[in-house]
């Protein structure tokens, strides 16, 4: 398609009308987590909006995404401030970034990208409830004006906290301004939207707009709000003054081993976190549409690249801001490339007025968004798709919540495999009896995909057949039989005359070519 027209496409009137209010939310709902996770990595403020600006323009751009936001991810903090301190310096750390990006735009164009089609649906649901789960978990103590944790923090211990010790402090130490601020907000996102005739305008940008008069009419009041509720960004005066704060990598370190460490951790993790967020997207695009995985990569690898050029932390794709992004009607790529373009305007130009906007009305903002990735009507869903389904999902949700993000999603993926795995053995053949005179006659159909898992449920089935029967193997449907399954069946067929079974094997080769591995994991 002509460069013309795919512009014109997502410039169209029809999709900026959605796309242009979303964008305004998502960068409102950034803006502080990528304050919060610069100053939780250890890294300048700066490096934290400008990843978010470079996830925002040029990963989107890039992206085959539509409703993705990139930025920097609160998963990455603990190896952000780990690899700083390591390598001693924040520009030989820039230069990790630069080659993180380069690994992963060589896995996207090794097709590396395929894996994200092997996470279980369970798994991902229970991510996506999980995130939710923890975005009300964290955001509560921000609603009520308790802001000694950084915003974005996704693990359950931070510091010498944990989530419930610093919900607990919170209830302690509360901010009545910021409490008004928050209900007020709630009610706003709640009950907007069913107003008649200006329910087009979108209910985030009601809430910072009554967060920032409220902040000003609780000025020299007790519900004075202070200045560590509110938003937080770099005041940059001058052109000069902003070209300062970008930082370029120190090349001289290339042959340093620990550089090289850092890189391929960087890589791994980001890629990891950024196939589950785009896998989770897709989930709940109402659209329905697919992203390209190896594309994704490539593109998380550009602004990995890009973003430790200039100064920037890892980003990925986050699920925090897309799921904003989907909440509040993104229809295209270009909701996320303007978020990025709000804030570089907001750095450059209404730094005052950003840094009047309550942090209170934007936790509740997310703590409305957590409770539709986490509602009631999620968990019945599962429960009633069988307890394969519902516990590798609510395993999933406990494990995040009290790990992190990947961790919680590797014991989710064990217990995932545990249930698929046994499924698999319990559905090794299908078989019917009819009777043919006083005989009875067995058919037992051989599924597409026979293994080893399957041979002592086959072995217990033949051993306990009727005697005097006539039994019919068919392995027509059979694309793989495991050689231990077929030892077993040629040895059930020659040892059955001695219970006066006849046995007839249909289309059961003496061998079988072993499958691709892409084709086996697939069928697990």
């Amino acid at each position: 398609m002509p460069a013309s027209k795919i512009f014109a496409r997502y410039l169209s009137p029809k999709n900026l009308k959605k796309d242009l209010p979303a964008s305004l939310v998502v960068f409102l709902v950034a803006l502080p987590l990528c304050l919060g996770i610069a100053l939780a990595s250890g890294a300048p403020l700066f490096a934290g909006l400008l990843t978010g600006i470079i996830g925002g323009i040029i990963v989107s751009t890039v992206s085959g995404s539509q409703l993705s936001v990139s930025g920097p991810a609160a998963g990455l903090t603990v190896i952000v401030f780990t690899a700083i301190a390591q390598l001693q310096s924040f520009d030989i750390f820039l230069l990790a970034v630069v080659l993180a990006g380069i690994i992963q735009i060589i896995l996207g164009f090794l097709k590396a990208g395929t894996i994200a089609n092997y996470f279980p649906s369970s798994v991902i649901e229970g991510m996506l409830a999980a995130i939710g789960i923890i975005l009300i978990l964290k955001q509560l103590p921000h609603a009520v004006g308790y802001d000694a944790d950084f915003e974005g923090n996704e693990s359950f211990v931070a510091g010498a906290n944990n989530t419930f010790s610093a919900l607990t402090e919170a209830l302690s130490r509360i901010s009545y301004g910021a409490v008004v601020i928050s209900l007020i907000s709630l009610a706003v996102l709640i009950y907007w939207p069913k107003i008649k005739k200006i329910n087009s305008i979108p209910a985030p940008l009601i809430v910072v707009l009554v967060g920032i008069a409220l902040n000003i009419v609780f000025h020299g009041t007790p519900l004075a709000i202070n200045a560590e509720h509110l938003v937080q960004v770099p005041v940059v005066e001058s052109f000069g003054q902003f070209t300062s704060l970008f930082v370029t990598p120190d090349f001289s370190q290339i042959t340093n081993p620990a550089v090289w460490t850092v890189a391929f951790t960087i890589a791994i993790v980001a890629s990891l976190e950024s196939l589950l967020s785009l896998e989770a997207v897709d989930k709940i695009d109402p659209y329905k549409r697919v992203s390209p995985t190896n594309r994704e990569l490539v593109a998380q690898g550009i602004g990995n690249l890009t973003s430790g050029l200039i100064g920037g932390l890892p980003l990925t794709a986050v699920i925090v801001r897309s799921s904003a992004n989907v909440n509040s009607g993104g229809k295209t790529k270009m909701s996320s490339v303007f978020h990025g373009v709000w804030l570089l305007a907001s750095l450059l130009l209404i730094p005052g007025i950003i840094n009047s906007i309550p942090l209170s009305c934007l936790a509740a903002v997310l703590l409305f968004t957590g409770y539709k990735l986490a509602n009631v009507h999620l968990f019945k869903k599962m429960w009633g798709e069988g307890k394969s389904q519902f516990i590798p999902f609510i395993v999933t949700i406990l494990a995040v919540v009290f790990t992190d993000l990947l961790k919680g999603v590797a014991v989710g993926m064990v217990i995932g495999i545990f249930y698929i795995l046994r499924n698999n053995m319990r559905n090794p053949y299908f078989y019917t009896i009819n009777r043919e005179g006083d005989k009875k006659v067995i058919h037992m159909k051989l599924s597409e995909e026979v293994s080893f898992l399957n041979k002592a449920a086959i072995s217990y089935t033949l051993n306990n057949l009727p005697q005097e029967s006539d039994v019919i193997i068919d392995g027509t449907n059979s694309r793989y039989i495991d050689p231990d399954v077929l030892e077993v069946i040629h040895n059930f067929k020659h040892s059955a005359y001695s219970r006066a079974i006849i046995v007839r094997l249909v289309n059961v080769k003496k061998q079988y070519d072993i499958p691709q591995l892409e084709e086996l994991i697939f069928k697990l």
